[in-house]
């Protein structure tokens, strides 16, 4: 199979582009990126799997864009859109309205914080879970190479099956996150699409003398079509698995409405769905070394979600179970926590389960925190809403942190720099230059504030000879790069460096005052870690060559070196 260095967002529109007869969107961050993607392609003149280019509108608000997809979808027009927060909330109106009428479509989500007590641009669950009532149905990736591949079981689905998806992803965690991902083979794909049902929806668009919808209904028809629906809903997670083995098929993978990973006799097993099963996989390959039975179930089809195809891959041995949920409800328990406990209650199992929540805003989730979950499940004093990841002294539902020493045999290099200074971009060129030209796996992760200019710029790049699954910060970077020599009183960024590692500084200052700048705790660092530390005055060769105060070119030269 062919490679390519992407992220979340180019894999969802790379197989959107291929399903879509038209995208009507407006522009949201972290999805933005993904109609861009389409926009761009559309401009060039490529071809959908229909042998058609497609049209694509720009609206004033995503109330507007859902508006277009909902009249584009009664032409008979196969319509998707791109969103997340704030402007999913916008669509639901329309989103009652498609999946009532069971117009096929997919709207593909970065899913990210919804604005409460304050605003956030970064990415958990929130906006999901606010619309899983509209009658769509859900369908969750974990990684950048899961969007490539179930992104297209979406659009199958839908088209077979007649109910609306959400397509979604982490927003930024996999919506941004660059690795190396396979491309799935759109010319194997092609002959999947049922096109009696497609033939059906276009034959099914309003005509004026066939097909009339909008109308008004009272009491003696209202409640009666409502349940005719319930066949639909039914058959879905039918639908989703058949498809989900037509596409291993292609890319030889195994997927499920829900898969399984861990101990066969697992006694402790976490759910949860979303980029954190990344890092649980790797946490149980750890622990599973040191005899623990555990293991973890993920979640991809949300909704409908479906018993029959959960309690197939559960464990029978499996005692206690921990759901995690990436959000918060106020006032109540957490809506997996809910439906997981209802299946496991409504199968007359005595499983325990308890229900936690993660990674709000794109809270940093590591293998640490996994470990304290299962050792969590071995407490009798186990509580309902616990946190992991944060110190909550208020209302003390924080779990102690674990400690796990996970070695995924990547090299690491973490990048400090200054909001525009370009060391964005260098990460994600290294990333490129790496992985299109050697058979490397890599990764690259940026973390910045909202703020963007002028901000800290933290980027995250791992490299390795196999697949990298650790959807969490550098750890124990190999290379730590500073591009402002302030930070080196602002931050700790040495704390984490490896033995032998490698210091490169942008610095003005000589040899001599650099010495006497640093803090004492960081000058014992690369004494007792033989840390090689090398100076670079990036700044003033940028202003030699005329680049101005871009100094990404010059960096990436020297951290390659």
């Amino acid at each position: 199979m062919k490679k390519m260095i992407m992220d979340g967002n180019t894999a969802a529109a790379h197989i959107a582009y291929m399903f879509s007869d038209a995208v009507s969107v407006y522009p949201i961050t972290p999805a933005s990126p993904g109609a861009e993607h389409i926009e761009e392609w559309s401009s060039k003149n490529k071809k959908n799997l229909f042998g058609e280019e497609v049209k694509v509108v720009e609206m004033q608000s995503e109330a507007g864009a859902i508006g277009t997809v909902h009249g584009l979808l009664q032409t008979g027009s196969l319509a998707s859109t791109f969103t997340a927060s704030q402007g999913l909330l916008l669509m639901i109106p329309n989103m009652y309205k498609i999946a009532g009428e069971l117009l096929p479509c997919v709207i593909n989500v970065a899913a990210r914080s919804l604005a409460t007590h304050a605003l956030s641009i970064l990415g958990d669950h929130q906006d999901i879970y606010a619309t899983r009532a509209t009658g769509f149905a859900f369908l969750a990736s974990s990684s950048v190479q899961e969007v490539m591949d179930l992104t297209s079981v979406s659009y199958l689905s839908t088209i077979k099956g007649k109910i609306p998806f959400v397509n979604f992803f982490d927003g930024f965690r996999t919506s941004h996150e660059l690795q190396k991902v396979e491309l799935l083979d759109m010319e194997k794909v092609k002959p999947l699409i049922d096109k009696e049902a497609l033939e059906d929806f276009r034959k099914n668009a309003l005509s004026i003398n066939k097909v009339t919808r909008g109308t008004n209904i009272n009491d003696d028809l209202y409640f009666q079509i409502s349940e005719t629906r319930n066949l639909f809903y039914d058959n879905l997670p039918d639908v989703v698995n058949d498809y989900m083995k037509e596409i291993n098929k292609i890319c030889g993978k195994d997927y499920k409405p829900f898969n399984y990973y861990g101990s066969s006799d697992a006694t402790k097993v976490i759910v949860a769905m979303g980029s954190v099963c990344e890092t649980i996989k790797e946490t149980i390959d750890a622990l599973s070394e040191n005899g623990e039975k555990v293991g973890l179930l993920e979640v991809h089809l949300f909704r409908p979600f479906s018993a029959k195809y959960f309690l197939d891959v559960l464990p029978k041995s499996v005692k206690s179970i921990a759901v995690l949920d990436r959000s918060k409800e106020n006032g109540t328990r957490e809506p997996l926590y809910l439906d997981v406990l209802n299946v496991i209650k409504e199968a007359g199992m005595y499983t325990e389960v308890i229900g936690g929540r993660y990674g709000l805003s794109s809270k940093d989730t590591a293998p640490d925190d996994i470990k304290s979950v299962f050792d969590f499940l071995n407490r009798r004093d186990k509580y309902n809403g616990f946190t992991i990841g944060i110190v909550d002294d208020v209302t003390n539902l924080s779990l102690p942190k674990a400690h796990l020493d996970v070695n995924s045999g990547a090299r690491e290099i973490l990048i400090n720099g200054f909001g525009s200074d370009g060391m964005v971009s260098v990460s994600k060129d290294i990333l490129k230059i790496v992985g299109n030209n050697t058979d490397a796996y890599v990764q690259e992760y940026s973390e910045y504030d909202s703020k963007k200019s002028g901000g800290v710029t933290r980027c995250h790049i791992r490299l390795s000879d196999k697949p990298i699954r650790s959807t969490y910060y550098v750890r124990k970077p190999n290379l730590v790069v500073c591009t402002k020599d302030t930070y080196l009183k602002k931050f700790r960024m040495l704390d984490n460096i490896e033995e032998n590692g490698t210091f490169l500084l942008n610095t003005s200052k000589s040899k001599e005052d650099v010495i006497k700048y640093m803090t004492n705790h960081d000058k014992s660092i690369i004494s007792d870690r033989h840390i090689k530390f090398y100076v670079i005055d990036a700044n003033g060769l940028a202003s030699e060559v005329g680049l101005g105060n871009k100094i990404n070119t010059i960096m990436a030269t020297a951290i390659f070196k």
